[in-house]
C-alpha cells in the first residue's frame, strides 16, 4: 500500500540543493534521487518507511511506503524542507556582501528536518576525523552488513536498527574500516538511540548526545541540523569550516573556532544556514600543504 500528498513548495525552490544533503549522492544505499525522483528510508516511530518526493509542475508529490508511511507522509513537508522558516534571515544576511549574494542565490535552498536522529549520528560518528571517502567507504560497509529492504518500489536499504548495532562487538566493525573509538562512540548512541530520538527539540537531542563519551558539538551539530532542521547548528571543531568562514566573512586565510563563532555572531539564528551558504557557492580558503591521505583502518 501506499500513500500520497501534494507538498507545494515556496517560490524557486530548489529540490536537488534542498534534499541532496540526506544522502551520499547516487551511492547511498539509504536514499537519493532516482529518476528525478527523491528517495528515503528510514526507520520511523510507526514502523519501516519510504518517501518518494518527486517534483514537477510547481509541486512536490510526497508518496509513503510501508507500515510507517502515514508517519513519514505527515513528516514529508519537513522533510523536503518547507517548514524551514528564513524568518528575519535576508535582514541579517544584508550585513555582508557576500552573504546577501549567496542568500539570494541560493534563496531556494531550504533547510530539510527529517525527525529521525540515529541514521543521521551514524554518519557524524563515522566522519569524526576521517576524510569524507573514509567515512563513506565505511557508511556503505555498516548499511550493507545490517541491511534490510525497506518498503517501495526504489529497492532501498533501511538504516541499521540501532539495538542491532548496539549488539554488536566493537571488533566486528574493524573489517568496515572503523577502529575501536569510534566504533564505541556508536555502541553507546546506538544503546540509547530510542531516548534520543523523542527528544523533544535540537536543545535537548544535542544536551543528551553531548553526554555521551565520544559525542562532541561537532557530531552533535552534524545531527540537529539535519534531523531538527536547526539552522544555528555550527559544526565547532571542523578542520575546514572555520577557515573558510574566516576567508568568507574576513579575507583571513585561517581562522580558529572561536574567530569563526565571533564572525558568525551577527547572524545568530542562522549561523549554521550561513555555513551552508558558504558550501553551496564553492567558497573555501587558500589550501596551504598536502591533503590529508586515505586510510583503511580494516588493514590495520
Amino acid at each position: 500500500m501506499e500513500t500520497t500528498r501534494t507538498l507545494i513548495p515556496p517560490e524557486r525552490y530548489h529540490a536537488a540543493g534542498t534534499l541532496g544533503p540526506l544522502a551520499l549522492g547516487g551511492s547511498d544505499p539509504c536514499g537519493g534521487f532516482r529518476g528525478g525522483v527523491f528517495w528515503l528510508a528510514g526507520r520511523t516511530p510507526a514502523g519501516p518507511a519510504t518517501l518518494g518526493l518527486a517534483p514537477a509542475g510547481g509541486v512536490l508529490t510526497a508518496t509513503g511506503y510501508g507500515p510507517g508511511r502515514d508517519w513519514i507522509i505527515e513528516r514529508a513537508d519537513a522533510i523536503a524542507g518547507l517548514r524551514d522558516d528564513v524568518g528575519d534571515f535576508p535582514a541579517l544576511a544584508a550585513r555582508h556582501p557576500l552573504v546577501a549574494r549567496l542568500a539570494k542565490t541560493f534563496a531556494g535552498i531550504r533547510m530539510p528536518a527529517t525527525g529521525l536522529l540515529f541514521p543521521r549520528i551514524l554518519r557524524a560518528v563515522l566522519e569524526q576525523k576521517v576524510t569524507g571517502k573514509e567515512a563513506h567507504r565505511a557508511y556503505r560497509a555498516i548499511v550493507r552488513h545490517f541491511g534490510e529492504p525497506a518498503p517501495g518500489p526504489a529497492g532501498l536499504t533501511l538504516p541499521p536498527d540501532p539495538a542491532a548495532v548496539a549488539a554488536t562487538p566493537y571488533w566486528r566493525f574493524h573489517p568496515f574500516g572503523v577502529e575501536q573509538r569510534r566504533t564505541q562512540a556508536l555502541l553507546r548512541v546506538a544503546a540509547v538511540a530510542e531516548r534520543l530520538e523523542r527528544c523533544a527539540d535540537s536543545a535537548e537531542a544535542t544536551r543528551r548526545m553531548t553526554a555521551l563519551p565520544g559525542i562532541g558539538p561537532w557530531t552533535a551539530a552534524e545531527v540537529v541540523r539535519i534531523a531538527y532542521g536547526d539552522a544555528d547548528a555550527v559544526s565547532v571543531g571542523d578542520y575546514h569550516i572555520p577557515n573558510t568562514v574566516a576567508w568568507a566573512l574576513a579575507g583571513e586565510p585561517r581562522g580558529t573556532d572561536e574567530r569563526m563563532l565571533a564572525l558568525l555572531a551577527p547572524f545568530a539564528g542562522h549561523r549554521g544556514r550561513v555555513c551552508d551558504l558558504l558550501a553551496a557557492g564553492g567558497i573555501g580558503a587558500p589550501r596551504f600543504g598536502p591533503r590529508q591521505p586515505l586510510r583503511s583502518f580494516a588493514g590495520f
